[in-house]
């Protein structure tokens, strides 16, 4: 089979992320794999992974973007892929428009994937307009059903995220070099005590930074040694958010205690030398990819039981779970699993990278007229 993704960039991003990792797969096994985007960093991991990348400006949040549809149908005349697959609303769209003025006998089969919980209206309705519907998380399912209930629940099928075990596992240890270079970021903790606290996310107001500094705080003047490591860049339209968490903190006593670490491409390794991870946006997500990270390498993770993050807590630690915004309750449960350290469950399927691939793979099959060998 021919397979053409749709995105609207390939930089570092989770959609991003599983558009390589499902190109990468297709090429292992044998299929044409083929991204069109507006170019990224990861264009040169496609190429170097067997896939072929088309440039395409698919990427705009723009009415203008729609000027994109006679090229994206000329294309897919030119390519003939067996599916076509969006992950995305503008390049959905593209693709929607493109594949409806073709001749039906000349149509590749339709596939889209619902990473988040989209405004609910006509624009964010595309996604719901697949032959095939992928949602990432069993609360996608939910929010699909519910929110646009002229989809028909055959054509979903919900496709967790995965990870690779052997990137992600228990015994997994950053190498010497990593740890000197570390050790010269962070305060060493040997012999002090100190517990590391971890809330990775993009400093922006719906990621819990003001709960999670704050709860560190009463951590302490319980007598907890705690130390907050906030993992995120901040976007320069949110430099006075950032300004304000770091007031905040000062105001709380925490001047000293906590480190903004910034942007990490070396976030597994950065959890590796945490005690316990959070996750506390008041917005639902669709799916937690990092605190599946997190949780594949038996780190403990604290969060608010919502969306995909309630349901790999409830899945692989049910101890973590808070009620969205309780902050009493956050409290207490990070002090249990501080006290008590204890661990999550094994990662395995639903919840690994080939299952996540064969599962996308099995549905383009469906699709598809022609059977992999």
């Amino acid at each position: 089979m021919k397979i053409i993704q749709v995105v609207p960039e390939m930089h570092a991003g989770g959609v991003e992320r599983g558009t390589l990792e499902i190109a990468n797969y297709l090429a292992d096994n044998g299929c044409e794999s083929v991204v069109v985007s507006n170019g990224g960093r990861l264009v040169e991991r496609l190429a170097s992974g067997g896939s072929r990348h088309i440039g395409m400006p698919v990427h705009r949040k723009s009415p203008l973007s729609l000027m994109q549809v006679a090229a994206m149908r000329r294309l897919l005349e030119r390519e003939k892929p067996d599916v076509l697959h969006y992950r995305s609303r503008v390049p959905g769209w593209i693709c929607l428009l493109a594949w409806r003025t073709m001749a039906v006998s000349a149509r590749p089969r339709l596939v889209s994937t619902v990473h988040g919980f989209h405004s609910v209206g006509f624009y964010s309705s595309v996604m719901s307009r697949g032959e095939r519907v992928i949602a990432v998380s069993q609360s996608i399912r939910e929010h699909l059903l519910r929110d646009y209930p002229q989809v028909d629940p055959a054509v979903i099928r919900v496709i967790p995220r995965g990870i690779d075990p052997a990137c992600y596992h228990p015994g997994y240890a950053p190498d010497e070099a990593w740890l000197s270079r570390w050790r010269g970021q962070v305060p060493p903790t040997a012999g002090t005590g100190e517990a590391r606290l971890l809330l990775p996310g993009r400093i922006t107001r719906l990621k819990g930074h003001e709960d999670f500094l704050r709860m560190v705080a009463a951590l302490r003047a319980g007598g907890c040694n705690a130390r907050a490591l906030l993992a995120g860049d901040t976007h320069p339209k949110k430099l006075s958010y950032r300004a304000e968490i770091e007031a905040l903190a000062n105001s709380l006593g925490l001047a000293g205690h906590v480190d903004f670490l910034g942007h990490r491409g070396d976030l597994r390794e950065v959890m590796t030398q945490c005690d316990v991870v959070f996750s506390l946006s008041r917005q639902r997500e669709a799916f937690g990819r990092t605190v599946l990270e997190a949780l594949a390498l038996g780190k403990p993770v604290v969060g608010y039981d919502c969306g995909g993050v309630g349901e790999l807590l409830a899945a692989l630690f049910p101890a973590g779970r808070v009620p969205p915004g309780d902050t009493a309750r956050l409290l207490d449960v990070a002090r249990h699993v501080l006290d008590a350290r204890p661990l999550p469950a094994a990662v395995g399927p639903p919840f690994t990278l080939d299952r996540m691939c064969a599962e996308t793979l099995r549905v383009y099959q469906e699709l598809s007229a022609r059977c992999i060998h």
